[in-house]
């Protein structure tokens, strides 16, 4: 029986329940940055934050363009490595669906296959050099983004393609529009959002990217194969990056051959304002659900409060920042509460 007063002892190898801030803890921080800048916004703009929702309405349709293959990216950054050559492969990958549609006149379910296929081949391309040969992913993703947009502009000969409603309205009805008011694009990143938390959070292949990015060597001992599980990593970020790019040019009526140029630093700020770890090991697909919101309102919310638009850069560093110290502080918290039990 514990003592009045002293908190109970855990019996055997029986340790108290893991506390809110234990399960939770990266999480909650990132949502307490997202409404304490939200806040700051409808002090600024009430009018445009408080009262009116077009502003809302324009987040939840261009946010996903970015925002769904940044949790796909998280998968990656969780495993230790880095993937810099999406923004190719949105452009490489919709390439594709315009050769095969609007060049050789096939369906454009075909076209899609014949897209997502790009996508998976690019992902494969990428972890075999990565976890078979052992190359700094930093380093070769840097070149596969040369070498996959090289290959975009050579095929289209630097060419767009329109993609209006007219001519794909199954497209624009599947990617474009609104469901019970919702944009469709913000139906599909729930979608995918629940899908890959259910991967990353109830599944063995998630188990084995967390155990892949805290301890490789231990991973290997545990036998799981380490080269396959990033290989499947890098593959979802492939997928996920083409299915951004027809995403982003149903949107904007037209496929250009620049299609995610500029979507780089929003996704990889995402994955880390989200509270994945750079070191590997740790992160959420919730969290950067969350940080890719906040990384999407920010210009806008500048603008918005009647603010210079020069100020947005400085906006945007001291989210990170202010952000990352606040996971570090309580990342110690949890270790600290880890170790000890309080």
């Amino acid at each position: 029986m514990a003592e009045a007063g002293l908190p109970a002892k855990p019996i055997g190898n029986h340790g108290a329940p893991p506390s809110l801030l234990l399960r939770y803890g990266s999480q909650l921080g990132i949502v307490g940055v997202g409404l304490a800048m939200w806040l700051g916004f409808v002090i600024a703009a009430p009018r445009v934050f408080f009262s009116d929702l077009d502003i809302y309405r324009a987040f939840a349709e261009t946010t996903p363009q970015f925002g769904i293959v940044a949790l796909s990216l998280t998968f990656v950054v969780i495993t230790g490595e880095i993937d810099l050559s999406f923004p190719a492969v949105m452009a490489l990958g919709t390439a594709a669906f315009c050769l095969i549609t609007a060049h050789a006149g096939a369906p454009w379910y075909v076209g899609v296959v014949c897209a997502l296929a790009t996508g998976v081949a690019c992902g494969l391309f990428n972890g075999l050099l990565v976890a078979a040969l052992n190359i700094p992913s930093l380093v070769i993703t840097i070149g596969t983004q040369f070498l996959f947009r090289g290959l975009e502009l050579v095929l289209m000969g630097g060419t767009g393609v329109p993609m209006t409603a007219d001519q794909y309205p199954q497209m624009h009805a599947l990617l474009r529009g609104s469901y019970f008011g919702v944009p469709v694009q913000t139906l599909w990143m729930v979608a995918i959002l629940i899908a890959e938390w259910f991967l990353l959070n109830r599944t063995r292949f998630g188990a084995h990217v967390f155990l892949v990015g805290d301890n490789q060597i231990s991973a290997r001992l545990m036998g799981v194969n380490v080269a396959r599980v990033k290989i499947k990593t890098f593959v979802l970020v492939g997928v996920t990056a083409v299915f951004c790019g027809l995403l982003s040019s149903i949107y904007g009526y037209y496929f250009w051959p620049t299609t995610g140029e500029g979507s780089l630093l929003n996704t990889i700020a995402s994955v880390f304002l989200g509270g994945t770890s750079v070191f590997g090991g740790t992160g959420s697909v919730v969290g950067t659900f969350v940080a890719s919101f906040i990384i999407g309102a920010i210009n806008a919310g500048i603008v918005s409060a009647g603010i210079n638009a020069f100020y947005t850069q400085l906006a945007f560093g001291l989210v990170i920042v202010i952000s990352v110290v606040l996971q570090t502080l309580i990342d110690r918290r949890i270790r600290r509460q880890s170790l000890t039990g309080r």
